[in-house]
């Protein structure tokens, strides 16, 4: 069973070690992700299983993330955050 599956298993994995990235992600999985096409679902999953350091220089704009998918979903959260 993979996270998207399982809705409380996802709500766990977006708990962080850092603050920053707890209030983008629990948000998100509150009030977007249902509304995700499977394709992006899955691509966020893959973004839950990179580092905190990692995902803290993506979200903050200190580096870019290399994988395409990964940093339009890393787009798409910073836009849903500024709405």
């Amino acid at each position: 069973m993979t996270l998207t599956d399982n809705k409380p298993r996802l709500r766990w994995a977006c708990r962080r070690g850092m603050l920053e990235l707890d209030v983008l992600f629990m948000p998100f999985v509150e009030e977007a992700y249902d509304g995700l096409s499977i394709e992006d679902k899955v691509t966020f999953e893959r973004l839950l299983e990179c580092q905190d350091p990692e995902l803290f220089a993506w979200f903050m704009g200190h580096e870019i993330c290399e994988d395409q998918e990964l940093n339009a979903m890393v787009q798409f959260i910073l836009q849903r955050v500024k709405v």
